[in-house]
């Protein structure tokens, strides 16, 4: 009985000094959220990809703060949604200006002042974004910006 008193103290003593270096119950990771664009007819409000206007193989978008580095996107096509994505933004803290393009014609320049929070529960804190260049609505419920093209 003696025995199995003091390996009940043991396993009480040891598992009171498991405890995390940190006040958080678990850890968990959130990934910046991905930004999506429509570029519509400011008339019909018309999808200018879906209705032949433009071609998403002429899409180009740079980073004119980094040297007017090419940035990495999405074309979502399918369902005939054709929205352009870019999620590469905010994996880290950083600051970028992107200038996206379609048939080398300037659409609209879009400022990200992204700040990455690495803790318990790592995520990504947006300082501002900006949409300039363009009107533009940004629809609440989908986040999506939806770009009012003459």
């Amino acid at each position: 009985m003696k025995k199995n008193s003091l390996l009940l103290v043991l396993f009480i003593i040891l598992f009171q000094g498991c405890k995390q270096d940190d006040e958080c119950n678990q850890s968990c990771f959130t990934p910046p959220e991905a930004f999506y664009f429509e570029i519509v007819d400011k008339e019909s409000g018309e999808n200018l990809f879906t209705n032949g206007t433009f071609d998403a193989n002429d899409i180009k978008i740079t980073d004119t703060l980094n040297d007017n580095d090419s940035v990495e996107f999405s074309f979502i096509s399918e369902n005939n949604i054709n929205l352009i994505q870019i999620g590469s933004i905010g994996w880290k803290t950083e600051i970028v200006n992107l200038r996206i393009y379609i048939s080398e014609n300037p659409i609209f320049n879009f400022y990200i002042d992204a700040e990455r929070i690495e803790d318990c529960c790592s995520h990504t804190d947006y300082n501002e974004i900006t949409l300039t260049d363009s009107e533009f609505e940004l629809d609440s419920q989908t986040g999506i910006y939806k770009i009012l093209v003459e």
